[in-house]
């Protein structure tokens, strides 16, 4: 089961906040009681309980629809358009007020104002015919029409406003990643332009020297093999600092992301002695595990502890049995880890937690 992003919640947030908003609708069957001196018949008041909630379920169904982008749910609006009409007998005018919310979503500011001011009439010159209009009763109905014609589209704004903001974040990180890239490309081309423009050279002098001073020729040839290992060394270079990983940064991008995912996240370090290759190894090591407990566990608390070349990495949360470690996960770093003369062991604990160990040399 795929677990809930930040951007999940505040959907989630908004979506139920909403209905919240439109459950209020729900007043109208109070509205049903109060629309007739001395009460009303049984089943004429089940009928407009029915219709009540009927509108209540259609406008929550269509914001949820307008919040996944979905295309313009004719029916359902024209529905819910039909059932507020049969209201208007009832007076309940939360509920009639809930229509041109529902269509707020999908028509123009300019629209859903003359559609609020349209659902105020019918209510209006019922109360007039009747004899029994108060002025209260039209402020009530601007209020209502206000609060869910103008609550719903300040709600998508939000909505839309916090997705852009999260695109935006996952194109920064992408962008990152691409100059990245392309400082690597640079970095390569620099060692290794010069290097293979200077053995192209160099051969092409060799290969003309061979017939007339095979001596020189081979000096040549060697000063060419020189250069080639000289530039195999650089680049080799080039990619072990390219590969390897700022421990202390991994650390807090870590600790960072698993907070964001709702998991307090503990950090003990103590790695100031452990070689560059080690320190890099068990960064690796991390973030593989934190990658583990995002998805294979319903995580509350993760403790990362690094003493004395011995890392272990806790968490609960643990779901169903252990499986096997995949190659390309834990499986690889096991390989890599004993490759550096050391171990590494992942369990859960009698106690229902989860424990990533890893012992390397100190």
């Amino acid at each position: 089961m795929r677990r809930a992003t930040k951007l999940d919640k505040v959907r989630w947030l908004i979506v139920y906040s909403t209905d919240f908003v439109l459950a209020l609708g729900l007043i109208g069957l109070m509205m049903v009681y109060a629309a007739w001196d001395g009460g009303m018949p049984g089943p004429l008041a089940a009928a407009g309980a029915v219709l009540v909630v009927s509108v209540v379920v259609l406008g929550m169904r269509v914001f949820r629809l307008a919040v996944r982008g979905a295309a313009r749910p004719t029916r359902l609006l024209a529905a819910g358009g039909v059932m507020a009409l049969l209201l208007t007998p009832f007076a309940a005018v939360p509920t009639i007020a809930l229509w041109p919310a529902m269509v707020s979503p999908w028509v123009r500011g300019r629209t859903t104002l003359l559609l609020s001011a349209a659902s105020m009439v019918p209510v209006t010159v019922l109360f007039l015919v009747l004899g029994a209009f108060e002025p209260a009763l039209l402020l009530m109905q601007v209020l209502f029409t206000g609060l869910l014609a103008g609550g719903i589209p300040v709600n998508l704004w939000l909505w839309s406003i916090t997705r852009e903001a999260h695109e935006g974040q996952e194109a920064r990180a992408l962008l990152a990643v691409s100059e990245e890239r392309l400082r690597f490309a640079r970095d390569l081309n620099d060692l290794l332009g010069q290097s293979l423009t200077g053995i192209a050279a160099r051969t092409a002098g060799a290969e003309d020297l061979l017939r007339a001073d095979p001596e020189a020729a081979s000096r040549e040839m060697f000063e060419v093999r020189d250069v080639a290992r000289r530039s195999l060394r650089e680049v080799r270079a080039a990619v072990q600092n390219y590969r390897a990983l700022d421990f202390d940064e991994v650390l807090a991008s870590v600790r960072a992301v698993l907070e964001a995912a709702d998991v307090r996240c503990t950090v003990e370090c103590d790695a100031g002695t452990l070689s560059p290759e080690t320190r890099t190894l068990l960064a690796t090591v991390v973030r593989e595990g934190a990658t583990n407990v995002l998805k294979h566990s319903k995580a509350e608390h993760c403790t990362i502890t690094i003493k004395e070349g011995i890392l272990e990495m806790t968490n609960d949360g643990v779901i169903g049995p252990p499986g096997e470690h995949a190659p390309n996960g834990l499986g690889g770093l096991a390989q890599r880890v004993r490759g550096a003369g050391g171990t590494l062991s992942a369990a859960p604990t009698p106690g229902g937690s989860y424990v990533l160990r890893v012992v390397v040399p100190a």
